[in-house]
């Protein structure tokens, strides 16, 4: 169905668990597995943990490794925690099965391209995927029922975050953890439209765009970072180029300053200058580097050797996931698309899974 790492709270219910498989790796991690993707606690930084997943690994448990995993899935704080997400990714599929979503064959036009399949969620209500986005679509008895404030005119919705107005105005047809994850994503992405709708008012950490706004505003007058490097002339730094209140216009006058690597940590919405800290820096920048970087169509170029994009929810928003008809390997990270070409080209000759990855 519907790039998250967030989890939604969970319920406070005793979880259960029937359906996971739990057990240890070869390397002495935890792990589960849930129908047909294996799940596992990884070892970060400092002591941090965080979920990963792995699509159609048929062997035991106890002989998985770390590289058969990928993807960031959210922080997890113990064993426990791991334990507790597991659960409620069971409720999910127990409650997503209860449903009658049907898949169809679809080449329709949407705002995103033709088609390559739907999901029916009811008459009137039906999820596209295509090559490289898709969402809802709603008949226009179905649009109706959404509040005027969050509709859409053409009954089009994208699915990084507006799938989730289609949750809220048809919550019957969506898993309790679905229903969570929509609430925060309107939160997070209309918290006026929400704060009409409720008559409430969403406090500070409640929504992040209530939260961007009232970053910006107290920085509105600091100098805030808008690009970063990492020193090729002074070792331990960073060097950044900053514009009071994180503006990117060329008509806005920037400047650049040295911040030591151990003091620079982006923030969700930018990193701002401590003048008695970071030091301005009258160098020559290297502008040169970071402008003589090319974007590469990574897309364009795995579309070429036949990956196509499906979406999987792993978190309070669709995951993508690159897949290939004969290839076994699955990439849902944020330079998917790149490892699919990098995988082609060293891996020319595909072998063939006994399933495919589904939509």
């Amino acid at each position: 169905m519907m790039h998250s790492s967030k989890s939604a709270p969970s319920s406070s219910k005793t979880p259960d668990l029937s359906g996971v498989e739990f057990g240890t790796s070869a390397e002495g991690f935890p792990v589960a597995r849930l129908d047909d993707t294996a799940y596992a606690m990884l070892p970060g930084r400092d002591g941090t943990h965080h979920l990963a997943a792995a699509w159609f690994v048929r062997r035991p448990l106890r002989e998985l490794v770390r590289g058969d995993f990928n993807g960031f899935h959210g922080a997890l704080v113990d064993e426990a925690a791991f334990r507790a997400r597991m659960a409620e990714k069971a409720e999910h599929i127990r409650e997503k099965n209860a449903l009658s979503r049907r898949e169809i064959h679809s080449r329709a036009h949407t705002p995103w391209g033709p088609s390559q399949g739907a999901t029916v969620f009811a008459e009137g209500i039906a999820c596209h995927s295509t090559a490289g986005h898709g969402g809802f679509h709603l008949a226009a008895d179905r649009n109706s029922k959404v509040n005027s404030r969050l509709r859409n005119a053409n009954g089009w919705y994208e699915e990084d975050a507006e799938w989730a107005i289609v949750a809220l105005a048809f919550p019957h047809l969506f898993t309790s953890f679905e229903r969570r994850c929509a609430e925060q994503t309107v939160k997070d992405s209309w918290p006026d439209a929400w704060e009409a709708i409720f008559g409430t008012v969403l406090e500070p950490g409640q929504s992040r765009e209530k939260d961007r706004r009232a970053f910006h505003a107290h920085h509105a007058g600091d100098w805030n970072i808008i690009s970063a490097i990492r020193s090729d002339h002074r070792d331990g730094f960073v060097e950044v180029v900053a514009t009071r209140g994180g503006k990117r216009d060329p008509a806005v006058k920037e400047r650049r300053f040295l911040v030591p690597s151990a003091d620079y940590t982006a923030g969700p919405f930018g990193f701002v200058i401590d003048p008695d800290r970071h030091d301005p820096y009258d160098g020559a920048l290297q502008l040169h580097r970071m402008r003589a970087v090319m974007a590469v169509p990574w897309k364009l170029i795995a579309m070429a050797f036949g990956w196509r994009a499906s979406f999987r929810m792993e978190g309070s928003h669709p995951r993508l996931i690159i897949h290939h008809k004969r290839h076994s390997t699955r990439f849902a990270v944020a330079d998917a698309w790149k490892r699919a070409v990098l995988t082609s080209i060293r891996a020319p000759r595909f072998t063939n899974p006994s399933r495919r990855c589904k939509p």
